[in-house]
């Protein structure tokens, strides 16, 4: 039977003479679907939303068996852009710093300076003290070599050529503690977990106070043990020294430790022959005694001597002393530049210990740590989900979000001191170490080098990266990310990654 068909529409009869002529044009073939009422596959590639680009960037097999909080705001507005784990409390290393550095500024000021002063309680007759010198330390992490010998030339310009009394060493201005309640043991003697101190000594502009660097050479033939350096020169510690000279074809293996409880420096391993030096920051037992013995050189070679039965101990500086000399650190501003970008701990510490003695007279971590906490809380953060323990983040029972991290940087964006924090801050692939700091071989790229100013932290099983970027169409924004309990080596490399796709984003394409 013969059946009738609906006849086709013009405007539909047109599309399918135009998809003859033109068989490989998309927008024809969607043209042609949405007519005859069909969906249809479009080979247009549709952008994919920041949240994609991190989802798949937190599927590498790096952090399987790990927690990664993942925190993105939006800088000017504080949104919430991106989170995974963002309510979740996570230890932060060194992203610790950033509390402590702002709440210093905040609490302190950004001129803030420490003082090491000469105080004495006796009378100058013909060149000679009848009484004692005072040393008395306020804290200052940046005190050298120089700054002694400066002392010892201020004395002697006061007419005092010798010291008939006792050399004495005043570190009261903080309390005896020394170590932070949950400092590894194997952390003691390395550079990173020197003991804080009223009174101590850098070795040299890094400002690794508390810390002698132990300088070991190859010697002139093989099997001579190798010949160490003290920088500076003291007696206040011994080195035993273990090494061997060997072949010039043979492996530097040099390791540097201290015993418990001493000064006693052992020096072990083999350095090849015409090879390289080997250096180690490594940290004295009780710094004060460690500044006073430097101190005592300096007077010597520049002409003061001790006589009689002089000693050099420690004290505290009596109330009626007279006052002879000062010595004033840098600003609080420009110290923040080698303890952030470098990632300091001790200056990280002895600033929590300020704030103490500032805010409450007294120069001791549970002191220093209230007024960080009460300062988050002013801030707006959650305090009731952050666990505090030290200033510099190497406690492993310290714990905060991702989103209290970047809410907290989002609120110091207002702050007058907050040029002066960012600019304390890492620059990625900047390779000047006082610029681009512990990011200055991380994130070379080109959309984040120079772009990217971040904190760094870690520690074993914890990996950190907390800061500020700008996206390829100018949106500032803020990241938080945290590594915990991972395994792998190359977490970093996950960080970077979402921020260079941060650096790459563009919210308005």
């Amino acid at each position: 039977m013969y059946q009738n068909k609906k006849p086709k529409k013009p405007f539909l009869l047109f599309l399918m003479a135009l998809l003859i002529l033109f068989p490989f044009s998309a927008e024809n073939q969607a043209l042609f679907a949405s007519a005859s009422g069909e969906t249809a596959q479009s080979n247009i590639t549709q952008p994919v939303t920041l949240k994609a680009k991190i989802d798949s960037l937190l599927k590498d097999e790096g952090l399987e068996g790990a927690l990664t909080g993942v925190s993105v705001r939006n800088a000017k507005t504080g949104e919430i852009l991106y989170s995974n784990l963002g309510n979740t409390r996570l230890h932060p290393a060194s992203n610790m710093k950033l509390i402590t550095a702002a709440a210093a500024l905040e609490k302190l000021g950004t001129d803030y300076q420490f003082t090491t002063e000469i105080w004495t309680d006796g009378t100058v007759t013909g060149g000679v003290l009848q009484g004692n010198l005072y040393l008395k330390g306020k804290g200052d992490p940046t005190l050298l070599r120089n700054d002694l010998d400066q002392f010892a030339k201020d004395i002697k310009a006061k007419g005092i050529h010798k010291i008939k009394g006792d050399l004495i060493a005043d570190d009261s201005w903080y309390d005896d503690v020394r170590y932070s309640q949950d400092l590894n043991w194997s952390d003691e003697f390395n550079y990173t977990g020197a003991q804080v101190s009223a009174l101590t000594l850098s070795p040299n502009e890094d400002y690794d106070a508390g810390t002698v660097i132990v300088e070991a050479s190859p010697a002139a033939k093989i099997g001579e043990s190798a010949q160490v350096k003290l920088i500076p020169t003291t007696d206040y510690v011994a080195i035993v020294n273990k090494t061997e000279t060997v072949g010039e074809n043979e492996p530097k293996r040099i390791s540097v430790t201290r015993e418990h409880g001493t000064n006693k420096i052992i020096v072990e391993g083999t350095i090849p022959l015409n090879g390289s030096k080997s250096r180690s920051w490594i940290a004295v037992w009780e710094p004060a005694g460690y500044v006073l013995d430097i101190f005592n050189r300096s007077l010597q070679q520049n002409g003061v001597k001790l006589i009689g039965k002089s000693d050099k101990k420690m004290g505290v500086t009596p109330q009626n002393a007279t006052f002879l000399t000062l010595k004033k650190s840098m600003p609080l501003k420009e110290l923040l530049i080698p303890f952030m970008k470098l990632s300091n701990n001790g200056h990280a510490e002895t600033l929590t210990k300020e704030m103490g003695k500032a805010v409450y007279g007294e120069g001791s971590w549970d002191k220093g740590l209230q007024v960080l906490e009460e300062w988050l809380a002013d801030s707006g953060l959650n305090s009731s989900t952050i666990v505090l323990r030290d200033g510099s983040g190497m406690s492993h029972k310290t714990l905060i979000p991702a989103n209290e991290l970047t809410e907290l940087l989002y609120s110091l964006q207002d702050k007058s001191w907050f040029p002066s924090f960012e600019d304390s801050l890492p620059v990625a692939g900047i390779t000047d170490r006082l610029v681009g700091g512990t990011l200055r071989s991380r994130m070379t790229h080109q959309s984040t080098k120079g772009n990217v100013k971040a904190k760094t932290g870690s520690l074993t099983g914890v990996s950190t990266l907390s800061g500020y970027v700008t996206t390829q169409d100018g949106e500032k924004l803020i990241f938080s990310i945290m590594n915990n309990n991972h395994l792998s080596s190359s977490v970093s490399k996950v960080e970077d990654a979402i921020v260079i796709e941060l650096a790459a984003h563009e919210f308005k394409k």
